[in-house]
């Protein structure tokens, strides 16, 4: 469960760095996630990674 949000799947994105001369190198953009805990609805706590993106929307809902 390394770097993907728990709810959109939204993973690691790859692109090229393009400088000035047109040379490209690899760059890989991160996802903003974050650690949240969740209470189900037995009283339990699951700790899981969500996005930044995804919290500000879960948040807007409640």
């Amino acid at each position: 469960m390394a770097r993907k949000c728990f709810f959109t799947g939204k993973g690691p994105m790859v692109g090229n760095n393009v400088s000035h001369a047109n040379n490209k190198n690899k760059k890989r953009s991160l996802p903003n996630l974050r650690s949240v805990r969740i209470k189900l609805e037995d009283g339990t706590s699951l700790k899981i990674k969500v996005a930044a993106s995804t919290l500000r929307t879960m948040k807007k809902k409640s």
